[in-house]
């Protein structure tokens, strides 16, 4: 059962973990575990930090430390799954 919660926190450190459709290893029958690195290299562009992480075949755990950009970070959050999302479909076609 999905939970969404909506963090009214600017920055601090936090546990998140997404799933793929269905629980679907799409992350593994793309290839996409370099998509998830990515999206990481670009959280620490801006500043924010990977504590530790766990790329799965369907589904990823990461512990990031969000450092306040001015951007809410469920916002941050949406745009790094978003970004992945849009790549998978674009390897599954």
């Amino acid at each position: 059962m999905p939970v969404k919660r909506k963090i009214t926190e600017p920055d601090g450190v936090y546990f998140i973990t997404f799933t793929c459709h269905q629980w679907k290893p799409l992350t593994e029958l793309t290839g996409g575990y370099d998509l998830v690195c990515n999206w990481f290299d670009h959280l620490k562009i801006k500043g924010h930090y990977i504590a530790g992480y766990v790329i799965m075949p369907n589904h990823i755990h990461a512990l990031i430390a969000f450092s306040n950009t001015g951007q809410s970070i469920n916002t941050i959050i949406g745009n790094g799954k978003r970004f992945i999302a849009y790549e998978i479909i674009n390897r599954v076609k």
